[in-house]
């Protein structure tokens, strides 16, 4: 086609002198404005929950003495922070008061914050950042477990998307085989972000579809492995065995395979969660914990609780049923939204 004298074509780098670099970082801010708006969003019942009771823990009180520790300990234990976790962070407290003698009260949601970013951190790795999987071995398998009903397939096309928005090859395993709803459900995840799934007749041996997924994995040169497993929460011996054949056999294809054990829990039970995350790392090494449907809740002390007693670093959260409001797990940012940023 001949450029014509009176339209000229501009070349780009012409065009990018329009664009100053305050343009541009407003541009980026606003993306990232975006995923932290998410996060504020999905943790806003949390964070007025907790600030009420601290309000009341506090109200007429102008320093930090034995009664408000005793309804901060109140707070935080009925905001699912767990009893374990609540006394660390009460004990934590108390050293400081005692060190400095004398506290307002109301620097205790300061002090508050510092403690549970600390706890955080503790437990936390914070270097991953965005949707990637360590250098290394391909493909990287994660074997992805957690009882009926907490988002686990959910989470699984959710996690699909992302590492092929990432630009990596993705390869699906709908090894629970127990469920029908379960396969249609990943099956349907598959074709929205198209990416293949491997699975078999209901009933299979669920070993089987792993077996198949990993070598599928293999010989199509795929980058990821997520295999979805059955979501009983039945006896320990059984879960443990049914997880452990699972295992060894994609470790007969890919030496060492899984990679991550990722524990998927629904953070709106609160307390039960905690009684899964205890069954599962009985049952299996659990190395990820995603945790789900903290949006609409008031339980996403939960994040905190499970974290410092299971000694797990949280991989991601979930803050609603689009793709993008699962995101990846950020201590800071977490602290940021359930405090303020301030």
């Amino acid at each position: 086609m001949e450029r014509s004298e009176s339209n000229p074509a501009v070349p780009l780098f012409c065009i990018l002198e329009f664009v100053n670099f305050a343009t541009i970082m407003g541009i980026l801010s606003i993306f990232s404005r975006d995923k932290k708006q998410v996060l504020d969003q999905g943790l806003a019942k949390t964070k007025e929950s907790v600030f009420q009771k601290l309000s009341r823990a506090t109200f007429g009180k102008s320093k930090v003495d034995d009664e408000v520790l005793d309804n901060l300990e109140e707070v935080l234990i009925t905001s699912d922070v767990g009893v374990e976790t609540t006394l660390k962070i009460i004990k934590r407290i108390e050293e400081r008061v005692e060190h400095d003698k004398y506290l307002n009260a109301e620097e205790l949601n300061t002090i508050l914050r510092d403690e549970i970013s600390k706890l955080l951190l503790e437990n936390n790795n914070e270097n991953q950042t965005d949707f990637s999987i360590p250098d290394g071995r391909r493909p990287y398998v994660i074997l992805v477990v957690g009882v009926n009903g907490v988002g686990k397939t959910t989470t699984i096309g959710k996690l699909a998307y992302h590492f092929k928005q990432k630009g990596y090859k993705v390869v699906l395993g709908a090894a629970d085989t127990f469920r029908a709803a379960a396969v249609e459900q990943l099956l349907e995840w598959g074709r929205k972000v198209d990416v293949p799934v491997i699975h078999q007749k209901m009933g299979s041996d669920p070993a089987s579809v792993a077996y198949d997924t990993v070598s599928s994995a293999i010989a199509t040169n795929a980058d990821v492995v997520l295999i979805d497993t059955a979501g009983r929460l039945h006896n320990k011996v059984g879960l443990m065995n049914e997880l452990s054949k699972i295992k060894n056999v994609m470790g007969k294809v890919v030496p060492g395979a899984p990679d991550e054990v990722m524990l998927v829990l629904d953070g709106s039970t609160g307390q039960n969660a905690f009684e899964q995350a205890k069954q599962f790392t009985l049952a299996t090494e659990v190395t990820s914990l995603a945790i789900t449907k903290l949006d609409g809740t008031a339980k996403g002390g939960v994040v905190i609780g499970i974290s410092d007693q299971f000694h797990i670093p949280v991989r991601y959260v979930g803050l609603g049923e689009k793709a993008d409001d699962l995101q990846v797990f950020s201590r800071t940012e977490f602290v940021d939204s359930l405090f303020g940023n301030d």
